[in-house]
């Protein structure tokens, strides 16, 4: 059998993402940040507490800027009124999750699939719900410390919060490690950072999140992605079909993907047939 290994868009083998919750107008300071070091986000939002305009006294980014301070990243749902979903009736968490759903594509202009779990608690009715709503992932708030890719979409943990002690560690292992040498991993690294942009209080809070996005960017191995594109890309690598020798794989996606095989980089185009070495 051939020693395949999972590669992200172009042969890159580790991917970066982040995942920011609430809507606060901090957001927006994020973002420029973000946009500023060419990375990539995913931002939750609630979208029954966010004012329908900006001239409405809010600590929220309004509803009508969405589409606008958004752009090039991932809004996402985080229940209409951020309740514990798994507290509530089962119909009034359905309908937290729908209506929350529902405002924001109305808002961004397409059609949103992921979530963050308010307060980060969940239980099997909630992630039932979500399945039944279109949801594909949601986050919590559970940290492994580890570049590991999620097998469970909706129970999905992220690698640290921003303002872990270990974040400047685990970047630099991000950086400088390779993830072929650990034999156990068959798939790329996967950096997940989460938090909120109203925990940055003051100036140090600011440059300490420049410095993380400074030392992280400009890295010719990592692919810079939002929170779904990683869920559509690895979904679509995990669909490959492969001949009872694995000597040829087949892509049915809709995606391209990507592998290692042998030492050698291929390119798995949608639809198309590969033979391998």
């Amino acid at each position: 059998m051939n020693n395949n290994f999972m590669c992200f868009p172009e042969g890159k083998t580790k991917a970066l993402t982040f995942s920011y919750d609430d809507g606060e107008k901090q957001d927006v300071r994020l973002i420029q940040l973000f946009n500023k070091y060419g990375l990539k986000g995913t931002f939750n939002l609630n979208s029954g507490l966010m004012a329908k305009s900006e001239k409405m006294p809010s600590s929220k980014v309004a509803l009508e800027k969405i589409k606008e301070v958004y752009e090039g990243h991932e809004v996402a749902v985080h229940a209409a009124h951020h309740p514990f979903l798994e507290r509530i009736p089962r119909p009034i968490a359905t309908r937290e999750i729908v209506k929350d759903r529902e405002t924001l594509e109305k808002y961004t202009d397409y059609i949103v699939r992921g979530m963050a779990y308010p307060f980060g608690t969940y239980n099997d009715n909630v992630v039932k719900i979500c399945e039944m709503s279109g949801i594909k992932y949601s986050r919590t708030v559970e940290a492994h410390h580890s570049f590991k890719i999620p097998t469970d979409w909706l129970r999905m943990p992220s690698t640290c919060h921003h303002a872990d002690e270990k974040v400047f560690d685990l970047a630099d292992q991000f950086i400088n490690g390779d993830p072929r040498e650990h034999w156990t991993h068959i798939e790329g690294w996967l950096f997940y950072i989460w938090g909120h942009s109203y925990e940055f209080r003051t100036e140090e809070d600011w440059q300490r999140m420049e410095e993380l996005c400074k030392k992280l960017a400009n890295n010719d191995n990592v692919w810079y992605a939002t929170n779904i594109e990683i869920y559509e890309y690895v979904e679509a690598y995990r669909s490959l079909e492969y001949s009872m020798d694995f000597t040829r794989v087949y892509n049915p996606s809709a995606k391209d993907v990507w592998l290692i095989c042998e030492g050698e980089t291929y390119k798995i185009p949608s639809g198309k047939e590969v033979k391998l070495a």
